[in-house]
This record gives structure tokens, C-alpha cells and sequence, in this order.
């Protein structure tokens, strides 16, 4: 690729993406270049990330005073407890505004460096560096943080925008291939909103990434989609408007991960797949999109053994556990359930529906 940096312009900053192989080495540099007055750096990372990732931020950091918090991942450290213990660690190593927090892991991980980082003397440098494809394309983009409530998840946040990011695509090559279909949904999402182009390249080329990790295939997809996600962003930075359409599948998907108790029975780019293929079967069931449209995202995910079919997850009976965590979503306003839809790949529009009709659909869907 020619190109290894986009800028994700929002009203209340602008910052860049590097794409590479191996950047991570490059870390102390970009600081330097960008953030020239960073002494002291924090650094959150996945307690089971590769001991070579870790080691290669470290040696490119030499130069800088560092403490790093190890943290288990998944969706139960993003609490207030682990938040406040961090904050107060801060702020008893008198962490300055001028200083940095570096978040070194996963989506899960990324979300809470970033609502910490928003709060430390209202606010320090903040520094992505993700490690898995969904947060690559998703979480590290658009400055969106976040922790978990008993009512549903992401429901306590910040809008924080990183100082930058930095993709490294190396970091993508010893994931299990469930967190590569994991972030593959997150890619598909964006082709289905927004590009019809980019929907067919994947149609050719998603089992290179999903089941042959290639390292060119895979930087092409996570800077198509970034830059589909900056686009948004840029327009709408606190999802006012536009942004919305970046919440597609998402609305049942957090239903989903809800009545499994956020737990890795199903993971979150898989309730996204799952949301997804629910969403398009609402809109043809309700006549908005035709069925040669619905086909052919249909024969991709069964290609590519995407999770398609609500039935191999829930029991019957937890569909109204689904519509309660869906009722308890952010982007409600009233008592409907607010959801994004698309007439045709690459063209979005939102629909609000009863939750009853919900409940009746997901019933109805069930078995077939």
C-alpha cells in the first residue's frame, strides 16, 4: 500500500491513523513528533497479549518514565471499580494533562484507557494502539468510551477523541481465527452502509482474511473500512446525525450480548454478524429490500460460515431477555426501539418499531 496514514478530522480534533507492519517499534518517535511534551506514560494492556508486542512498545519507550497495568480482557473490567483504580494510580503517580495514557489490546481494553484517559484531570493524551482486528476497524476510531452498567452495555461514556492511533497489522497474525471473524463483521458492516464496491472485493477476497490471515489482503481491508468509519466520524462526531448509521446490527447485537450476560459464550463481533443478518430479515420481512439483495449477503455468510441463525445461540425462551437489553439501548428516545436498516448494500435508513413487533419477529424467525 502507498498510503499508511488517514486523518480522522472531528470538530474537536483531528489525528491520524498509521497503518505498517511491525509500527508499534515506532511508537517513541510518532510521541515525539507529536506529543513533545510527554514525560510520563501509562500504559493498559491485555494481560494475554504475545510477550513480543509488549517488549517492542517498551524498547521504543525507553526514553520516557512508564508503568503498565496488566488487566484481564473482556467485557467485565469495563466497571467503574477497575476505571476508579486506575484513575486514582494516576493520579497518585501525579500523572500531568501533558502525560500519557498508551492502551495496548483489544476494543475492551481501548474503551476503558479512553474513559479513563477522559477523566485524569479532565483530560490526558491518549494513544491507541489496537491489537485485534474489531478494534482496529471499530473501537479505535471515532473516540467513544465507555464501561458497562447492570442495564446494558457501553451506557457510561465520554466522547474522547485518541491523540493518534497506530494499526499494526503484525499484531493481527497470531489471533485465533474467531477474533478475525470477530472483526470481519465490523468490515462488513461498513461495505453493507456505505460501499457496494467494497462489499463485491470482499466477496472475492474474505476468506483471504478470514482464513488465510494474508498480510496484504488484510491491511487493504482495515484501511478501506477505517476509512469508511473516519468519513462518518469527521461528519458526525457525537452521532447527532450520520453516525447512526454506523449503529446497524448493533441494536439487536447488544440485545444479544445482554441476554448472554456480555459473556464469551458470544463475542461482540459475532452478535454483529448475528444483529446484521437479523436486521436485513426485518427490513425484507417488513418489504424494504429485495430479495435478490438479501441472497447474495445471505450466500456470503453461509461461504463463509458466519453466524446466521439466532437458534444455535439462544433458547426460545431468552427472546424476551433479547428485547429488554434492546429497550434498554442509548440510542432510545421514547419507548420504541430505534434501528438501522438497509434498502439495498450500500444504503441505509432507520426505522423505529414496537417492541412487541420486535418480540413477534425474533418468535417468528426462530425456527426457520
Amino acid at each position: 500500500m502507498k498510503k499508511n496514514k488517514i486523518i480522522v478530522k472531528t470538530k474537536s480534533k483531528s489525528y491520524p491513523i498509521y497503518f505498517g507492519h511491525g509500527i508499534i517499534k515506532s511508537t517513541g518517535q510518532l510521541i515525539k513528533n507529536n506529543l513533545p511534551g510527554v514525560k510520563k506514560i501509562f500504559i493498559i494492556c491485555d494481560r494475554k497479549l504475545p510477550f513480543f508486542l509488549l517488549s517492542n512498545l517498551r524498547k521504543s519507550l525507553k526514553k520516557y518514565k512508564i508503568k503498565i497495568y496488566k488487566l484481564d480482557s473482556g467485557e467485565k473490567i469495563k466497571n467503574f471499580k477497575i476505571a476508579h483504580a486506575l484513575i486514582e494510580d494516576c493520579l497518585k503517580n501525579n500523572l500531568n494533562r501533558s502525560d500519557c495514557i498508551i492502551s495496548l489490546g483489544g476494543g475492551v481494553v481501548g474503551d476503558l484507557s479512553a474513559f479513563v484517559s477522559s477523566l485524569v484531570k479532565r483530560g490526558v493524551r491518549f494513544i491507541n494502539i489496537p491489537t485485534t482486528l474489531l478494534s482496529q476497524v471499530d473501537a479505535s476510531i471515532g473516540g467513544k468510551t465507555a464501561i458497562n452498567s447492570n442495564y446494558g452495555k457501553n451506557l457510561i461514556g465520554t466522547f474522547y477523541q485518541p491523540d493518534f492511533v497506530i494499526s499494526d497489522i503484525s499484531t493481527l497474525i497470531t489471533l485465533p481465527k474467531r477474533e478475525i471473524i470477530c472483526g470481519y463483521g465490523e468490515i462488513l458492516k461498513h461495505s453493507l452502509i456505505l460501499d457496494r464496491k467494497f462489499f463485491l472485493w470482499l466477496l472475492k477476497n474474505a476468506k483471504q482474511i478470514i482464513n488465510k490471515k494474508n498480510k496484504k489482503i488484510l491491511e487493504i481491508a482495515v484501511f478501506k473500512s477505517c476509512k469508511i468509519k473516519a468519513k462518518v466520524v469527521g461528519k458526525d462526531e457525537h452521532e447527532n446525525s450520520i453516525r447512526k448509521i454506523l449503529n446497524f446490527g448493533h441494536t439487536f447485537a447488544h440485545g444479544f450480548e445482554g441476554a448472554k450476560g456480555f459473556s464469551n459464550k458470544l463475542n461482540h463481533g459475532e452478535a454483529v454478524l448475528l444483529g446484521m443478518i437479523t436486521a436485513i430479515k426485518l427490513a425484507y420481512k417488513k418489504n424494504l429490500i429485495n430479495f435478490k439483495e438479501v441472497l447474495l449477503i445471505k450466500e456470503h455468510y453461509l461461504n463463509l460460515n458466519l453466524p446466521i441463525n439466532i437458534k444455535k445461540f439462544f433458547k426460545k425462551n431468552e427472546i424476551n431477555k433479547i428485547v429488554y437489553f434492546m429497550k434498554k439501548d442509548k440510542k432510545n428516545f421514547d419507548e420504541k426501539i430505534n434501528l438501522i436498516l438497509i434498502s439495498r448494500i450500500g444504503k441505509t435508513f432507520s426505522i423505529k418499531l414496537n417492541s412487541n413487533y420486535i418480540n413477534n419477529f425474533l418468535y417468528s424467525i426462530y425456527d426457520k
